[in-house]
């Protein structure tokens, strides 16, 4: 297998993060619905191997207007990333990870943010470690009412995974999250169920029908309410470069459908149907 100053790309058969749990499945739900919004992404590369990346968005019923920029540099050899960001709300960050180096599979991230305008900084420490069957996740917010610790482990056997996430926040000495998962994966299909707090209960069903079709299932409850959420959804793929999706959301007694098709390329096509309702039936 090529180390990671071989080659930067390291494929390896490991579990996903606990956030990544379900994520196909939510895709489906979230991408492309982006009401009232526009959106420009540009990513570019430099000869000295320098990435530039930027992003801008405009909310149309608000006309609110935010954008980033990112550069971020690979020194390979030594397994070290370098990363500067900016957004349009002056803020300024600096990432610097190392990954690979002192052991196979653990990545070790330095994080800050300095705003001048109020003065307000922060800082964090990632770290994370995969390895096929296990991904194991801990990092620190620094406070100065002390310091959170976000720990997190996804195990993984033969398509069946099994997770937990917690959050421990020193200046209040207790547990302040406290999340179970349990799902199965396999090429074409994802089941994902989850305990948060102990309080909601959910769950999220994703399936590859075909090449070009993919449906999601969504269904979440939290105790101590009637209200129960369920939601279906589906992205039709019409050929490489158009795709329709359409997803229809019940929450409570409210039935809402939105949807969605979009064609990529030199002059972007796209037609929506907002949110409706539903007539009881």
């Amino acid at each position: 297998m090529a180390t990671y100053g071989q080659n930067c790309a390291r494929p390896m058969c490991i579990p996903p993060s606990y956030a990544d749990l379900g994520k196909a499945a939510r895709d489906i739900f979230n991408k492309g619905f982006g009401f009232g919004l526009v959106k420009l992404d540009v990513k570019t590369k430099s000869c000295s191997g320098v990435e530039f990346s930027t992003s801008g968005s405009s909310n149309t019923d608000t006309g609110k207007v935010t954008g980033t920029l990112e550069t971020k540099y690979k020194w390979c050899e030594y397994g070290l990333t370098f990363t500067e960001k900016w957004n349009t709300d002056n803020t300024l960050g600096t990432e610097i990870a190392i990954e690979d180096q002192i052991c196979q599979g653990l990545k070790l991230t330095f994080d800050t943010t300095f705003s001048p305008n109020t003065g307000k900084k922060s800082g964090k420490i990632k770290s994370s470690y995969k390895r096929e069957c296990i991904n194991l996740g801990c990092d620190v917010d620094f406070d100065f009412a002390g310091p959170a610790i976000h720990g997190s482990a996804v195990f993984g056997y033969e398509g069946w995974l099994a997770g937990y996430q917690m959050t421990f926040d020193s200046a209040k000495s207790k547990l302040t999250r406290n999340n179970f998962a349990v799902g199965y994966r396999t090429g074409d299909f994802q089941l994902h169920t989850n305990v948060n707090d102990g309080t909601e209960f959910g769950g999220s069903i994703y399936q590859k029908v075909c090449e070009d079709l993919d449906t999601s299932v969504n269904l979440a409850w939290t105790s101590g309410t009637n209200c129960t959420r369920f939601g279906i959804a589906a992205k039709y793929q019409l050929d490489p470069t158009a795709s329709i999706s359409v997803k229809k959301l019940q929450l409570g007694e409210e039935d809402l459908v939105h949807c969605k098709g979009g064609k990529k390329g030199g002059v972007v096509q796209d037609w929506t149907c907002k949110a409706f309702s539903l007539p009881p039936v």
